[in-house]
Protein backbone atom coordinates (compact mmCIF):
# COMPACT_ATOMS: atom_id res chain seq x y z
CA UNK A 1 0.00 0.00 0.00
CA UNK A 2 2.79 2.19 0.63
CA UNK A 3 4.22 1.69 -2.81
CA UNK A 4 1.19 2.58 -4.66
CA UNK A 5 0.89 5.61 -3.00
CA UNK A 6 4.53 7.05 -3.66
CA UNK A 7 3.76 7.56 -7.28
CA UNK A 8 0.41 9.17 -6.53
CA UNK A 9 2.20 11.41 -4.24
CA UNK A 10 4.98 12.35 -6.82
CA UNK A 11 2.72 13.16 -9.23
CA UNK A 12 0.95 15.72 -7.13
CA UNK A 13 4.42 17.19 -6.62
CA UNK A 14 4.97 17.41 -9.40
CA UNK A 15 1.75 18.79 -10.65
CA UNK A 16 1.50 21.18 -7.60
CA UNK A 17 5.12 22.39 -9.21
CA UNK A 18 3.95 22.77 -13.27
CA UNK A 19 1.10 24.79 -11.84
CA UNK A 20 3.17 26.92 -9.67
CA UNK A 21 5.25 27.46 -12.56
CA UNK A 22 3.12 27.78 -15.30
CA UNK A 23 1.64 30.71 -15.16
CA UNK A 24 4.48 32.72 -13.53
CA UNK A 25 7.31 30.94 -16.17
CA UNK A 26 6.81 33.44 -19.33
CA UNK A 27 8.83 36.81 -19.95
CA UNK A 28 6.55 39.78 -19.87
CA UNK A 29 7.52 42.72 -22.16
CA UNK A 30 6.12 45.91 -21.88
CA UNK A 31 6.55 48.54 -24.69
CA UNK A 32 4.51 52.15 -25.49
CA UNK A 33 3.15 50.51 -28.18
CA UNK A 34 2.45 53.50 -29.97
CA UNK A 35 5.47 56.40 -30.70
CA UNK A 36 5.68 59.19 -33.37
CA UNK A 37 8.94 60.72 -33.84
CA UNK A 38 10.41 63.65 -35.92
CA UNK A 39 12.19 62.97 -38.75
CA UNK A 40 16.20 63.48 -39.05
CA UNK A 41 15.81 63.18 -35.17
CA UNK A 42 17.06 60.01 -32.80
CA UNK A 43 14.68 58.12 -30.60
CA UNK A 44 14.87 55.32 -27.64
CA UNK A 45 12.69 52.43 -28.26
CA UNK A 46 12.06 51.67 -24.98
CA UNK A 47 11.74 47.65 -24.21
CA UNK A 48 11.36 46.75 -20.49
CA UNK A 49 10.67 42.79 -19.30
CA UNK A 50 9.75 41.13 -16.34
CA UNK A 51 10.83 37.66 -15.55
CA UNK A 52 10.32 35.04 -12.88
CA UNK A 53 13.83 33.53 -13.38
CA UNK A 54 17.28 35.61 -12.57
CA UNK A 55 18.64 37.08 -15.07
CA UNK A 56 22.02 35.96 -16.48
CA UNK A 57 23.93 35.11 -19.19
CA UNK A 58 21.80 33.02 -21.21
CA UNK A 59 19.61 36.31 -22.09
CA UNK A 60 18.90 37.08 -25.34
CA UNK A 61 16.95 40.31 -26.63
CA UNK A 62 16.42 40.40 -30.76
CA UNK A 63 14.28 43.31 -32.15
CA UNK A 64 12.51 43.15 -35.37
CA UNK A 65 10.86 45.34 -37.85
CA UNK A 66 8.12 45.02 -40.22
CA UNK A 67 7.36 48.28 -42.96
CA UNK A 68 4.33 50.19 -42.61
CA UNK A 69 3.61 49.75 -46.60
CA UNK A 70 4.31 45.83 -45.94
CA UNK A 71 7.05 43.95 -46.97
CA UNK A 72 9.50 41.17 -44.95
CA UNK A 73 10.03 41.20 -41.27
CA UNK A 74 14.28 42.62 -41.43
CA UNK A 75 16.53 42.15 -38.59
CA UNK A 76 16.96 45.40 -36.52
CA UNK A 77 19.22 44.17 -33.40
CA UNK A 78 20.37 41.43 -31.41
CA UNK A 79 22.16 41.35 -27.35
CA UNK A 80 23.39 38.20 -25.75
CA UNK A 81 26.24 39.04 -23.60
CA UNK A 82 27.19 42.05 -25.71
CA UNK A 83 24.78 44.01 -28.64
CA UNK A 84 24.96 43.02 -32.14
CA UNK A 85 24.16 45.58 -34.58
CA UNK A 86 23.67 44.84 -38.16
CA UNK A 87 26.32 44.45 -40.86
CA UNK A 88 24.29 45.29 -43.58
CA UNK A 89 20.72 46.51 -44.68
CA UNK A 90 18.72 49.71 -43.57
CA UNK A 91 19.57 50.01 -39.91
CA UNK A 92 23.32 49.73 -40.85
CA UNK A 93 25.32 52.09 -38.61
CA UNK A 94 21.88 53.39 -37.01
CA UNK A 95 20.88 51.28 -34.14
CA UNK A 96 22.89 51.00 -30.62
CA UNK A 97 22.38 49.32 -27.82
CA UNK A 98 20.25 51.26 -24.79
CA UNK A 99 18.88 48.74 -22.68
CA UNK A 100 20.44 47.36 -19.28
CA UNK A 101 19.58 43.83 -18.16
CA UNK A 102 20.60 44.47 -14.88
CA UNK A 103 17.43 46.66 -14.60
CA UNK A 104 15.41 44.49 -16.81
CA UNK A 105 15.49 46.88 -19.91
CA UNK A 106 16.25 45.77 -22.89
CA UNK A 107 15.69 49.05 -25.42
CA UNK A 108 17.39 50.25 -28.24
CA UNK A 109 18.42 53.78 -29.69
CA UNK A 110 17.67 54.62 -33.69
CA UNK A 111 19.82 57.27 -34.84
CA UNK A 112 18.70 59.72 -37.74
CA UNK A 113 14.84 58.43 -38.15
CA UNK A 114 13.87 58.64 -42.03
CA UNK A 115 10.15 58.31 -43.54
CA UNK A 116 10.61 54.47 -44.71
CA UNK A 117 11.44 53.38 -40.93
CA UNK A 118 7.61 53.67 -40.33
CA UNK A 119 6.41 50.35 -39.09
CA UNK A 120 6.25 47.85 -36.50
CA UNK A 121 9.27 47.29 -34.19
CA UNK A 122 8.99 44.28 -32.36
CA UNK A 123 11.25 43.41 -29.00
CA UNK A 124 11.72 39.68 -27.62
CA UNK A 125 13.46 38.62 -25.18
CA UNK A 126 14.25 35.61 -23.94
CA UNK A 127 15.74 34.44 -20.39
CA UNK A 128 15.88 30.60 -19.78
CA UNK A 129 14.01 28.85 -18.38
CA UNK A 130 11.61 31.71 -19.61
CA UNK A 131 11.83 31.47 -23.20
CA UNK A 132 8.09 31.63 -23.63
CA UNK A 133 5.65 35.04 -23.45
CA UNK A 134 4.13 37.70 -25.82
CA UNK A 135 6.16 39.86 -28.23
CA UNK A 136 6.96 43.31 -27.85
CA UNK A 137 5.37 46.20 -30.50
CA UNK A 138 5.89 49.53 -30.69
CA UNK A 139 4.26 50.97 -34.14
CA UNK A 140 6.65 54.01 -34.81
CA UNK A 141 5.20 57.24 -36.89
CA UNK A 142 7.82 59.04 -38.42
CA UNK A 143 6.69 62.65 -39.09
CA UNK A 144 7.64 66.11 -40.02
CA UNK A 145 6.83 67.49 -36.92
CA UNK A 146 5.01 66.69 -33.80
CA UNK A 147 1.42 67.23 -33.72
CA UNK A 148 0.26 69.50 -30.78
CA UNK A 149 -0.54 66.71 -28.05
CA UNK A 150 -2.85 66.94 -25.37
CA UNK A 151 0.57 66.88 -22.88
CA UNK A 152 2.08 70.06 -24.28
CA UNK A 153 -1.47 71.48 -23.72
CA UNK A 154 -0.77 70.35 -20.39
CA UNK A 155 2.30 71.92 -19.84
CA UNK A 156 1.54 75.19 -21.55
CA UNK A 157 -1.45 75.66 -19.13
CA UNK A 158 0.16 74.82 -15.41
CA UNK A 159 3.82 77.15 -17.23
CA UNK A 160 0.86 79.80 -17.50
CA UNK A 161 -1.07 79.47 -14.09
CA UNK A 162 2.78 79.24 -12.46
CA UNK A 163 3.29 82.61 -14.64
CA UNK A 164 0.25 84.30 -13.38
CA UNK A 165 0.70 83.38 -9.74
CA UNK A 166 4.16 84.79 -9.84
CA UNK A 167 2.81 87.98 -11.55
CA UNK A 168 -0.16 88.34 -9.21
CA UNK A 169 2.82 87.70 -6.04
CA UNK A 170 5.14 90.84 -7.45
CA UNK A 171 2.08 92.46 -8.09
CA UNK A 172 1.09 92.49 -3.85
CA UNK A 173 4.37 93.22 -2.79
CA UNK A 174 5.27 95.81 -5.30
CA UNK A 175 1.61 97.40 -4.02
CA UNK A 176 2.67 96.80 -0.09
CA UNK A 177 5.62 98.59 -0.09
CA UNK A 178 4.28 101.67 -2.30
CA UNK A 179 1.63 102.04 -0.10
CA UNK A 180 4.09 101.31 3.00
CA UNK A 181 6.45 104.47 1.31
CA UNK A 182 3.18 106.59 1.13
CA UNK A 183 2.13 106.10 4.96
CA UNK A 184 6.25 106.56 5.74
CA UNK A 185 6.20 110.07 3.81
CA UNK A 186 2.88 111.33 4.91
CA UNK A 187 3.78 110.27 8.89
CA UNK A 188 7.08 112.18 7.81
CA UNK A 189 4.96 115.40 6.86
CA UNK A 190 2.67 115.07 9.73
CA UNK A 191 6.06 114.93 12.41
CA UNK A 192 7.39 118.25 9.94
CA UNK A 193 4.01 120.50 10.63
CA UNK A 194 3.47 119.44 14.24
CA UNK A 195 5.34 121.52 16.63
Amino acid sequence: MYGRSLPRAALLLLGIQLTALGPGAAVEIYTSRVLEAVNGTDVRLKCTFSSFAPVGDALTVTWNFRPQDGGSEQFVFYYHMDPFKPMSGRFKDRVVWNGNPERYDASIMLWKLRFDDNGTYTCQVKNPPDVDGLVGEIRLSVVQTVRFSEIYFLALAIGSACALMVIIVIGVVLFQHFRKRRWASRAHKVVEITP
